[in-house]
């Protein structure tokens, strides 16, 4: 049996296993347990080596990501740089899901913790391996955009590392 494992991004308490990996660990701004590394993800990078993940979850998570942030006198483009680093951890080929509320819909703005609308065209034009717009925003590297569809307020996206 192949042993994989899985990151799960804002997990709070509960690091969820979307993809059914053997070994899964979270990610939160908030101290939750042993299987959860404490880092800010709005300015520091994942605390995890370089191409060891095969999977990557985002379950409403990236609509807290500040699209800029000012930090230690630098301005960041932190939801570009989470991107970069999902990117950056994951294996080759590897799969990133994220599951977030998102434009039109109500509950991507109800939300005052909300600070980054994502939209339909969000991966499949600035993060996909077509089109690349975020790199001239630091994008590094690039994900072909699998699948994308609504489940009622939230936009549900699958890619993989290319």
């Amino acid at each position: 049996m192949s042993h994989t494992i899985a990151v799960d991004l804002g997990s709070g308490a509960t690091p969820r296993n979307h993809f059914g990996a053997t070994k899964v660990f979270g990610v939160d701004v908030v101290p939750q347990g042993e299987d959860v590394i404490v880092c800010d993800l709005a300015v520091s990078p994942i605390p995890i080596k370089d191409g060891i993940i095969d999977f990557v979850t985002a379950f409403d998570f990236l609509e807290h990501i500040p699209r800029v942030v000012y930090h230690s006198g630098q301005r960041k483009n932190s939801f570009v740089d989470v991107m970069n680093e999902v990117w950056r951890i994951l294996k080759p080929g590897g799969l990133f899901y994220s599951f977030t509320p998102a434009f039109p819909k109500l509950a991507a703005f109800s939300d005052p913790t909300h600070v980054n609308i994502i939209t339909e065209e969000t991966f499949i034009h600035y993060f996909d391996d077509r089109h690349r717009k975020a790199t001239i925003y630091g994008f590094n590297g690039a994900f072909q955009v699998i699948e994308q569809t609504w489940k009622i307020n939230h936009l549900a996206t699958l890619m993989r590392k290319v």
